[in-house]
């Protein structure tokens, strides 16, 4: 996100396009003003011809090599990106460094260029809404993108249970494809059918249900991303990866669990480092999480 602010005021005269899945095209509201469209395109395919002959390709994807030829055989003109032998036209960019964070990463792939940009994680909250009950609710986000990042529904369910007895309006939320996984943290700790949220809400509902929330439990995954964006309280359950490398700044809002270790992100089983963390240390971080500052959801339509 800071970079996409950097980008819209570097080049305020040009037509911006981010070229992404089509999935994540609603994101690009998150930062008013960014982009002028949206481009669908797959991970290391050819552009879509709305994108062809660019006066300047900006790879926010990777290092390259891959991804730089993907730009550049849109034609692009001028190429923003990190610095690889293969591709000469990369000559100028900065070198790419494994132990960096994420935003300090392409802050300073685009410094490199002369583009200027700041830290500001913050975006705009959408303008939906969402139930009234769900107004300051504690999220419990069980799912990742591989089973190295996902905690066990059994101890999200223990969680979930134990918060609900104090008193919380505790929810799961998750994407379709997780909703058996939200489902069954749902039935082990014993709430409602209709606590579970997987499935139900698009994109832009999810991120307003994370910016009015009272607190999010979660993996090293969107959510967690989103709850650093708002300013959420939130409780973030790190494996593999360090938070060094992609966790929230460091904030009251926001802690951190880490065993210290790391491994590989893409493994199907969970991470011994994140196996190790227990429910007692998981809650007893949530009771120390301060309440949120701002509330930022209303009550309208419900969801789904």
């Amino acid at each position: 996100m800071p970079a996409y602010r950097a980008l819209a005021r570097a080049y305020p005269g040009h037509y911006r396009i981010l070229a992404a899945p089509a999935a994540l095209h609603p994101a690009a509201a998150l930062v008013p003003g960014a982009f002028d469209a949206c481009a669908d395109a797959a991970a290391l395919a050819a552009l879509p011809s709305q994108t062809r002959g660019a006066a300047i390709g900006v790879n926010l994807h990777g290092r390259g090599p891959q991804s730089h030829r993907v730009l550049l055989g849109a034609g692009a003109r001028r190429l923003v990106a990190f610095r690889h032998p293969e591709i000469p036209e990369s000559r100028d960019g900065a070198d790419w460094r494994d132990d960096e964070h994420e935003v300090a990463r392409w802050r300073r792939m685009l410094a490199a260029a002369g583009i200027a940009s700041d830290g500001r994680l913050d975006i705009s909250v959408p303008d939906l809404s969402v139930p009234k009950q769900w107004l300051g609710a504690t999220v419990l986000h069980p799912g990742a993108a591989s089973g190295a990042r996902r905690w066990p529904p059994e101890r999200f369910a223990a969680v979930a249970r134990t918060l609900a007895d104090e008193g919380a309006n505790v929810v799961v939320s998750g994407g379709a494809a997780e909703r058996p996984l939200a489902a069954r943290v749902v039935e082990l700790a014993g709430l409602p059918g209709e606590r579970n949220l997987a499935g139900r809400t698009s994109l832009l509902e999810l991120a307003r249900l994370i910016a009015g929330a009272g607190r999010v439990i979660c993996g090293d995954t969107g959510v967690a991303h989103l709850a650093t964006a708002y300013a959420t309280p939130s409780e973030l359950l790190f494996g593999p990866v360090a938070p060094a490398l992609w966790g929230p700044p460091p904030r009251a809002e926001h802690r951190v669990l880490w065993s210290g270790a790391t491994g590989d992100p893409h493994a199907e089983r969970i991470d011994p480092g994140l196996a190790a963390i227990g429910v007692d240390r998981v809650l007893d971080g949530v009771r120390r999480l301060p309440p949120h500052r701002a509330a930022r959801v209303t009550c309208a339509r419900p969801i789904g």
